[in-house]
């Protein structure tokens, strides 16, 4: 789906680099992919991506601090939206008015929105 008009996602150059370390363990590599192709899918990613600077912290608000990394870029960037699995790390986002969903919920807006 990517890219589209319906939707913006954003990322800070820490976000990325967490990217980077999580998605390459090998117990996150999916069968025949190689670390060199997961690394250039997040290129790709990144290359879609709003590049939002973060220049306040609220460390720290959520139990996780790469939780907080996350939380901040959507806050920061205006987001609507924290789309993960993770949806109970997340219970505090919205005192920051953003919302955590989970992916399934997040493709049943995209469907049902005009």
């Amino acid at each position: 789906m990517l890219p589209t008009p319906r939707f913006d996602f954003a990322l800070t150059i820490a976000l990325y680099t967490e990217w980077q370390a999580v998605l390459t363990r090998p117990e996150h590599m999916p069968p025949g992919v190689t670390v060199a192709a997961a690394l250039g899918y997040l290129r790709y990613l990144a290359s879609l991506a709003h590049l939002q600077d973060v220049h306040f912290l609220w460390r720290p608000f959520l139990r996780d601090p790469d939780d907080d990394m996350v939380l901040e870029c959507a806050t920061t960037s205006g987001s609507q939206y924290i789309v993960t699995h993770n949806v109970k790390d997340f219970r505090r986002a919205s005192e920051l008015k953003v919302q955590a969903i989970k992916p399934a919920d997040f493709l049943t807006l995209l469907r049902n929105k005009p």
